[in-house]
């Protein structure tokens, strides 16, 4: 690729936005292999604080003295043009990178790349594929959008050959990477406010895969992956529940958030699978994973123990807490397709109701798929829906959560996390889940919730 021998000559490298969860991780491959870094963010994380731990300067706020010293920049989709690093970094000609160039540069100082992409599951599944391969002794580095509690973060920076990393298809990401294999959960219209139609996405997939060197890993019940890799000449790899998949997953018991089954491996038994996640679709995930882990060498005994272990990731159907006898969850799902898996799932849980809290996630995708999302949201026993987050959006299309509301028996909008959080400490009762739901900041209501059914379990005592 055009910047692949940009790092040889450089020793100092500046980041706007370090702290981000697609910077982070990027920093810290970096460092290790001896880099100089600095960095700048306008706000505290974990992240951030893992950055600071390897004593690399971090600014708070972004000004043009900075990248004082810089050979390079590397700036996240995020950064604004105007941003006085960025305008002063090009007024000295320093290179700026965008973060996906920079992945694409940094995997392949790897031999052996895994990338994860598909429309659902990429973090989920990147991190059950770095639990097996660290869990396995292959020590792989890994790039992950969520934390793994396994590694104590979304990062991790091993001494072999492999790397581990999320394909993100927005915006053509993922024609950045040229990996090793590639792994295709699914094919969903999604994100049509760039790519306009399914046929689009499905072209942009097929580019993806044409860019793998050895072997495309996808699913096999997905029709859409099908019509966007028929003419992938490399090696085809197939997971899935249907019978003629490479890799599938047959009597399956479920039971509360457990659930195994057997793996089969072209038609042979190849191990027992008990995963600690609940769900059709990390059933799915996990398949892929063996997929992938198996293909690099990882035995069946090994996917199983490392698989079993596997809890999850940060917002991933993640369980904050049980006050007052109420389970209180939080999952990342914001697309009518994770929507309606998730919600399947919660509702299988023996529950005595479940009451779910969902944020729509940008105008476009909510005024789009609005049918799917009322069908989606028609699962549960109780729906409230807040305000739309506009994220990157001006409202053209004059949407409101009213007008999902309305298509939904029994739905409530209430907009507000204040006002959603009052309701439920007044409504929620003992055996019952509350799941927020959403890709933007609904998780600040999750644990709204959780602290005032804390109190009043508190003031109740």
């Amino acid at each position: 690729m055009k910047y692949d021998n940009i790092l040889e000559n450089i020793k100092r490298i500046h980041f706007i936005g370090i702290g981000g969860s697609g910077m982070c991780p990027l920093a810290e491959i970096l460092h290790t292999e001896g880099f100089e870094l600095s960095g700048s963010d306008n706000s505290e994380s974990d992240t951030l604080q893992r950055i600071k731990s390897y004593n690399i300067p971090v600014h708070m706020g972004h000004k043009a003295e900075n990248i004082e010293g810089a050979e390079l920049v590397v700036y996240t989709a995020a950064v604004k043009a105007d941003n006085p690093e960025l305008v002063a970094a090009k007024e000295k000609g320093i290179p700026c990178l965008e973060r996906s160039v920079m992945l694409g540069i940094v995997t392949r100082r790897y031999n052996r790349s895994i990338a994860v992409a598909g429309t659902h599951g990429k973090t989920s599944t990147t991190a059950m594929i770095s639990q097996v391969l660290i869990g396995s002794g292959f020590d792989p580095s890994a790039i992950i959008g969520g934390k793994l509690n396994f590694i104590g973060g979304n990062s991790y920076v091993g001494q072999s050959d492999i790397i581990v990393c999320e394909a993100c298809e927005y915006v053509d990401t993922f024609l950045q990477l040229t990996p090793y294999v590639s792994v295709i959960l699914n094919i969903d219209a999604d994100h049509l406010d760039y790519f306009k139609t399914l046929d689009n996405i499905k072209k942009s997939f097929n580019k993806f895969a044409k860019q793998t060197e050895r072997a495309v890993i996808f699913c096999g019940d997905d029709k859409n992956c099908h019509d966007a890799l028929s003419d992938i000449e490399i090696e085809k790899i197939t997971f899935g529940f249907d019978e003629g998949n490479d890799y599938r997953a047959v009597n399956i018991i479920s039971e509360g958030m457990e659930q195994s089954f057997d793996l089969m491996y072209k038609g042979e038994l190849l191990t027992r699978v008990t995963l600690s996640v609940p769900g059709k679709h990390n059933i799915l995930n996990s398949l892929a994973a063996a997929a992938a882990t198996h293909f690099l060498g990882a035995t069946g005994n090994e996917i199983a123990q490392n698989l079993y272990k596997f809890t999850g990731v940060h917002r991933r159907f993640e369980v904050l807490g049980h006050p007052c006898g109420i389970t209180v969850a939080d999952d990342f799902a914001h697309h009518p397709t994770e929507l309606e898996a998730v919600l399947t799932s919660a509702m299988n849980m023996g529950y005595k109701k479940v009451r779910a809290i969902f944020q729509p996630h940008t105008f476009s995708r909510t005024a789009i798929l609005l049918n799917d999302f009322a069908k989606a949201l028609s699962i549960p026993d109780e729906i409230i829906i807040s305000e739309i987050l506009a994220v990157r959006e001006v409202n053209t299309y004059g949407i409101k959560s009213q007008d999902l509301g309305d298509k939904i028996p029994g739905a409530k909008c209430i907009d507000t996390f204040e006002e959603i959080t009052q309701y439920i400490k007044e409504n929620a009762e003992e055996g019952e889940l509350v799941l927020t739901m959403g890709g933007g900041n609904v998780y600040m209501c999750a644990n709204m919730i959780l602290k005032a059914l804390n109190e009043k379990e508190h003031n109740e005592d």
